[in-house]
């Protein structure tokens, strides 16, 4: 119940606002010009560009969702690239509670980093080629326009307008004609386009985004109470087997090797494996909770390298969420392509964590 009405409910109010913002053409907007500033210095594209900023302050459902339109129109392939990185999402909500139980210099660090890392990573498990046409922002505008782009045309609506069309022609020239001048400046700007589609009434729209939340609220909540579940009776096959083995150890005996690569001695990095193992199968809090009293006697460089990685939502729990979350909001097809892509999707999680654990790692010893 904590985790439906902390983590899932706000979707019910954010969802609502976001798409209000892309109505009205801000977001889109916001979108295009920072995307804009950060594909120039990344070389990425305007949306995963603008969407690792997003990283830093929504979680693995709300970044997604307040991206819907976006995600609705970008190729398959892309919707991937954007699933693997939400792996390394944190709410900034949730820093508080982080920083109560880890050093808060490495957690503050972390978040930047993983949003960096996020789109390094993925480009390279991932590779997308992205054209100059592929990489625009869209506005709720466009897609009504290709939405009516795509709808049949009847043969009686096409002879009409062929008919039609020659007697229009030279009004439509005084019509659009535009005046001179400052005030014709102004009325270039304000004016609508005829050939643009209506807009949907504004509280039809909202009331249509009310109910796509709470069906993604509801979509979110099976998946991960099926991931979690499913991870849960693998544990218990594995105890009835042998008693001490389990999922989080397996993956601890995994990352034995990149804690070692992590600069720590063989004890620690096995002691450090076994708690990243239990973060991926559990979650960051399970992890943190573990170790936080007994912290602040390891040494600077095990703290480090231990706080970054842990500050992420890369877990099994996770992988339910993103991909509940995608069902709410593209279409079987990209989904698709999503659910063929989780295992490079958890790999992404922890790469990224890995990585930013690393960079801190070289400069705290």
């Amino acid at each position: 119940m904590n985790f439906v009405v902390s983590a899932l409910l706000p979707i019910l109010l954010i969802l609502p606002i976001f798409d209000i913002l892309t109505y009205i053409g801000f977001l889109p907007w916001l979108i295009k010009w920072i995307g804009r500033i950060l594909s120039f210095i990344t070389r990425r594209p305007k949306f995963e560009t603008f969407y690792s900023i997003e990283m830093m302050f929504l979680g693995n459902t709300e970044a997604p969702v307040v991206s819907k339109l976006q995600l609705q129109k970008m190729s398959p392939a892309r919707n991937v690239v954007v699933a693997m990185m939400t792996m390394s999402c944190v709410t900034a909500s949730i820093l508080a509670a982080y920083i109560q139980m880890m050093p808060a210099e490495y957690i503050l660090t972390a978040v930047p980093l993983n949003c960096l890392n996020a789109l390094i990573v993925t480009s390279m498990l991932y590779p997308v080629e992205v054209t100059a046409e592929e990489d625009v922002v869209y506005t709720y505008e466009d897609a009504l326009a290709q939405d009516a782009e795509k709808q049949p045309v009847s043969t009686a609506a096409v002879s009409e307008a062929d008919a039609t069309s020659r007697p229009a022609e030279a009004p439509a020239a005084v019509e659009t004609a535009v005046k001179p001048g400052l005030g014709g400046w102004f009325e270039k700007i304000v004016r609508r386009d005829p050939n643009r589609p209506k807009k949907e009434p504004f509280f039809s729209f909202l009331g249509d985004s009310i109910l796509n939340g709470g069906r993604l609220v509801l979509i979110v909540t099976a998946n991960v109470i099926t991931f979690v579940a499913l991870a849960a009776l693998i544990d218990k096959i594995l105890g009835a087997i042998w008693s001490p083995l389990s999922l989080e150890s397996i993956l601890g005996v995994f990352l034995y090797v990149p804690s070692l690569l992590l600069g720590l001695d063989p004890a620690t990095a096995w002691d450090m494996s076994q708690v990243m193992g239990l973060k991926l199968v559990t979650n960051e809090f399970v992890a943190m909770g573990q170790v936080m009293d007994t912290i602040t006697t390891f040494s600077p460089h095990h703290q480090a390298v231990l706080t970054v990685f842990l500050t992420s939502f890369a877990n099994f729990g996770t992988l339910g969420m993103i991909i509940g979350t995608f069902k709410g909001i593209v279409d079987k097809e990209r989904n698709e392509l999503i659910a063929k892509n989780v295992g490079r999707m958890l790999l992404s999680g922890i790469l990224v964590s890995l990585l930013s654990a690393g960079m801190v790692g070289l400069f705290v010893w």
